[in-house]
């Protein structure tokens, strides 16, 4: 199990214990951002960790190489002395310092793979830790958002509201109530003002059904006195003439 894992574990363990307790949105995203900040610093710490044994081990696998060389060389002295008893101690010596550089290349070898992997946590770490700060800022809008949303649907719920509105509507009632029996010591009643008002109103009215009537008997006439043309011939032109010479000179001498 690689160390970014179990620190994955403990971030989301933190974080669900912050949604748990409602915390403040820009306080539990930071809080968060945080986590794996330090999730981060304690992987790079593995990393240094982790690469001061390879080298440690390198050292100490390059000291086994010359050591094994050296025993091999002492042997074949020792051959050359014909003491094949110190040439077979020294070879003794020498395969202990080879399983010796096996084991540690086992161990370089575990380490590469660890080292391996912490790379990669630390990479992915890395880019998440990006990513959160670069969508911090809309998170917390959205958080800030949803808790005053939250607040209101509990606000709505709750049925301390439908009593306020029972109550205020009771409260309508008794000033419409009250309004009414202001109202009521006022009928039957008419102020001089009023009474001199409605006068005025009559007035007005006389006036413009004079003007109506005005109207509609010019209508009436027009329509009951249509106007004939009648054609003429000079006979009649000149006894039409006639005649009223005589009604003037009638005229003159009355």
């Amino acid at each position: 199990m690689s160390i970014f894992s179990r620190m994955s574990d403990i971030i989301n363990s933190n974080v669900n214990a912050l949604l748990d307790k409602a915390e403040d949105p820009e306080k539990m995203v930071r809080l968060i951002i945080q986590e794996m900040e330090e999730a981060l610093v304690e992987v790079r710490s593995t990393s240094a960790r982790a690469i001061a044994d390879k080298k440690e081990l390198t050292r100490r696998q390059e000291w086994l190489d010359q050591e094994a060389q050296e025993w091999e060389r002492k042997a074949e002295v020792a051959v050359n002395k014909d003491r094949d008893d110190l040439a077979k101690g020294a070879l003794g010596e020498r395969n202990k310092a080879q399983e010796s550089v096996t084991a540690i290349n086992k161990d370089l070898q575990i380490l590469d793979e660890t080292l391996f992997k912490l790379n990669e946590d630390v990479g992915t770490l890395q880019v998440k830790i990006k990513d959160a700060k670069a969508r911090q800022n809309a998170i917390i809008m959205r958080g800030q958002a949803a808790q005053t949303r939250l607040g209101i649907r509990r606000q709505l719920s709750d049925h301390n509201i439908d009593d306020a509105m029972q109550r205020f509507e009771n409260y309508e009632r008794k000033m419409d109530d009250l309004e009414g029996l202001i109202e009521s010591y006022d009928m039957g009643q008419k102020t001089l003002s009023a009474e001199i008002g409605e006068l005025e109103t009559d007035e007005t009215l006389d006036v413009e059904l004079i003007e109506l009537k005005a109207r509609m008997g010019g209508q009436l006439t027009i329509e009951a006195a249509p106007v004939v043309v009648e054609s003429t011939t000079p006979e009649d032109d000149q006894d039409s003439a006639g005649s009223d010479q005589l009604g003037r000179d009638q005229s003159a001498n009355g």
